[in-house]
């Protein structure tokens, strides 16, 4: 409990960009890999994904309540092991929304709405990689959620961006990403599809200069990673321009990236290199964090 307690009152930080805080899934925390706990200001949001042991809960409440946590307005507990994902505030009166901020970019945060808040902590250095690449490119965004990449790509000078992704909530949620940061979005397309019935309707928005690649793991009836992405490789050479680039991402802690790069064949891509995550994001082993993987199209497909 002191190490996390130590974790959340060196970290908090008024004024400061959304960051984790404590990474107990990285298994460098023994007896809390089921902790984690972020900072999007004035929200401390503590996630756990299995039961804590009894008392655990009141006495991390009592240990919350006597910190001094400057600009800190509510301290939001998600049971995430339960079905239904519940929210109970330990500190503060209930925040259920923000704007988190991030290398001067701003993004629509939901808590207890969904499992998954709308942003990805761990994603902070490929997006910016994304935005320092952009200019002048036009980017294909697969399953685009909130369109966090798209912000970035735009925010970086792309030219458009086409985002898919098959809610239509998280892409109107995308919407208003771009605009709370005063981006135009007459070149940013929205298209709330199933990507394997959308093949055609891609290859009619693009060529892409940069295919961004973020699937889920395994999500029921949509994407299966060890089935489906060696499906959506097979489809990139009539999507990418010449030379065109591949920002591949898993997250799954028992594939690896030599899985990931090994699904590109060797005549028609090159590895040009790979992106770490956030650097809080320490990993006893290092493949079982987030994997990214920037490929470079070198070949085409035989007519």
């Amino acid at each position: 409990m002191q190490a996390l307690i130590s974790a959340i009152s060196e970290n908090i930080k008024e004024g400061g960009d959304a960051r984790r805080v404590f990474h107990g899934r990285g298994h460098q925390y023994p007896g809390l890999e089921w902790v984690t706990v972020d900072w999007f200001e004035p929200v401390v949001w503590v996630v756990l994904y299995k039961e804590p042991p009894n008392g655990w809960i009141d006495a991390f409440r009592g240990e919350i309540n006597g910190l001094s946590m400057p600009g800190v307005e509510s301290v939001l507990l998600q049971f995430r092991y339960l079905n239904q994902p519940q929210v109970e505030c330990l500190r503060g009166n209930p925040v259920y929304a923000v704007v988190a901020r991030e290398n001067g970019l701003c993004y629509q945060v939901q808590f207890g709405r969904n499992q998954n808040i709308g942003f990805f902590l761990d994603m902070r250095n490929v997006r910016e990689w994304v935005r320092t690449q952009a200019n002048g490119l036009r980017v294909l965004n697969l399953f685009a959620y909130t369109c966090a990449f798209s912000v970035a790509a735009r925010a970086g000078g792309a030219l458009g961006v086409v985002n898919l992704d098959m809610a239509k909530s998280s892409l109107a949620t995308g919407r208003r990403n771009h605009e709370l940061n005063h981006l135009d979005v007459r070149d940013i397309g929205f298209l709330p599809h199933n990507l394997f019935k959308s093949w055609g309707k891609l290859r009619k928005t693009g060529p892409y200069d940069l295919v961004i690649i973020d699937p889920p793991t395994f999500q029921q009836g949509s994407f299966d990673a060890v089935k489906d992405y060696s499906k959506i490789i097979a489809r990139l050479p009539d999507l990418l321009t010449e030379s065109g680039q591949v920002l591949a991402c898993l997250n799954s802690p028992d594939l690896t990236s030599d899985y990931l790069k090994g699904l590109f064949p060797a005549d028609l891509f090159e590895v040009e290199g790979e992106l770490a995550a956030a650097p809080e994001f320490i990993e006893s082993e290092k493949d079982k964090g987030l994997k990214v993987v920037v490929m470079r199209k070198i070949g085409a497909l035989p007519e």
